[in-house]
């Protein structure tokens, strides 16, 4: 289950593709996502990537989107990162999670099966409709852009 702001909660449907995959789950009470686990052994070479099996499908809930997120432990102590940035799981997609992990480190980094290799968010996301206009309503900041507004 997923805690929801209001206290209720929201279910996302897990799968195991291999029987003993390990299912998310969260670190802590206070976690705002939860681990996503390996499921192979393997390793990633200095200014290497790597796809890697998890094992598990999900079924996110329409009108959702699971993201997943570099755990900040690996970036810290092994510059180890998400290669693509933030993955994005739809609502419709069925297949095997994979994560997909840069190291940018100077050592080899090695990945057991069972490891924590990335964490996720399950949010909610409007649909909304696209209205073209001639004008946008004018704001203090206006069209200023990168580093516009200070420091």
């Amino acid at each position: 289950m997923i805690d929801m702001i209001d206290g209720s909660e929201q279910e996302l449907k897990v799968k195991r593709l291999q029987s003993d995959a390990t299912l998310p789950r969260y670190a802590t009470p206070g976690a705002a996502c939860f681990d996503i686990a390996s499921d192979e052994d393997c390793s990633i070479m200095p200014g290497g990537q790597r796809r890697i099996l998890t094992g598990l499908a999900f079924e996110v809930p329409e009108g959702h989107v699971m993201l997943v997120y570099s755990r900040s432990g690996h970036g810290f102590k092994n510059s180890v990162r998400l290669a693509n940035g933030t993955g994005v799981i739809d609502s419709d997609y069925r297949g095997e999670l994979m994560v997909a992990l840069r190291n940018d480190g100077t050592e080899l980094f090695m990945v057991r099966r069972g490891d924590r290799i990335a964490q996720a968010m399950l949010v909610p996301i409007p649909r909304v409709e696209f209205v073209e206009v001639d004008e946008l309503t004018s704001t203090e900041r206006g069209e200023g852009g990168g580093g516009s507004t200070g420091a």
